[in-house]
């Protein structure tokens, strides 16, 4: 059916014809809205869900008692102005830290604890529309195993299973999730060379993952049985451009930024109770 663009103005009559013949990007909050807020936060990701991101990433962590958490570093200085590592500490030693981002976001914030994966899990079941890319991080797979952690990490994000793609750099630890649970799996890359492509095509990752300026917005990506997501862009025309030649998400620290892009915000979630 042909579009009526009777009534319309000039902008809006060039904005529905641009959308018509470019690809439109899915948006993923890079660890919740964490250019306004601390980054892996309970309030964050909270935020980033009632912007309305139709992806939410996050990172897993172990705490020394096998205690998953949403946390980035095993060093606890950056975001939290403490010294010590979260590998050393139990659940309830960490509970006291406060992870508010002081030397980037002074005091608004505090306190913010670290929260639990079974905490995230519990907001998200709360946002039945958003998809989850959990990472988990490789130096926790090292630390305690990669069949302890990654068990007690599918046990806890089962009621989130089919919206759920778990993504990560050890490859050994997204194939045992595939083939364990059946979860859509995305491979975070570090080079985009022949050795990686060669990997991917025995991995068949259903997301594959780079940093945005590993190819440029001209360059097509790898094809395969994979849709590509790249990461952190907060310029709305670029995230436009990589979609244009086929990358599928765009990972964001500002996603209220994003939607101020009229293009971008036709993709975005409106849940229950929430402003349009």
């Amino acid at each position: 059916m042909a579009t009526n663009y009777s009534g319309l103005s000039y902008a809006a009559r060039s904005l529905y014809t641009l959308s018509a013949t470019m690809n439109i990007p899915l948006l993923v909050a890079h660890r919740g809205f964490m250019e306004k807020y601390p980054e892996n936060s309970l309030r964050g990701l909270q935020a980033a869900l009632e912007e309305g991101a139709p992806y939410i990433e996050f990172d897993i962590q172990s705490t020394a008692d096998l205690e998953l958490v949403v946390f980035h570093d095993p060093d606890l200085q950056r975001t939290t102005g403490t010294d010590g590592s979260l590998f050393e500490l139990a659940y309830q030693d960490l509970r006291q830290i406060s992870a508010h981002e002081p030397a980037r976001l002074g005091e608004c914030f505090a306190p913010a604890p670290i929260p639990r994966l079974a905490e995230i899990s519990q907001l998200l079941q709360r946002y039945p529309g958003a998809q989850i890319l959990p990472e988990i991080k490789s130096a926790t797979l090292e630390r305690f195993g990669m069949r302890p952690v990654m068990d007690r990490m599918m046990e806890i994000l089962a009621p989130l299973a089919d919206r759920c793609t778990l993504i990560g750099y050890d490859t050994t630890a997204l194939a045992y999730a595939r083939s364990q649970k059946g979860l859509p799996i995305g491979w975070v890359i570090e080079d985009y060379d022949r050795q990686t492509l060669e990997t991917a095509q025995q991995l068949q990752p259903d997301l594959m993952i780079g940093e945005v300026h590993m190819f440029t917005p001209e360059e097509r990506p790898w094809p395969g049985p994979w849709d590509w997501m790249l990461y952190d862009i907060t310029d709305p025309a670029l995230a436009l451009a990589y979609a244009d030649n086929g990358v599928d998400l765009i990972e964001t620290r500002d996603i209220a930024a994003m939607f101020q892009d009229p293009l971008l915000a036709r993709r975005r979630l409106h849940h229950p109770g929430t402003a349009s």
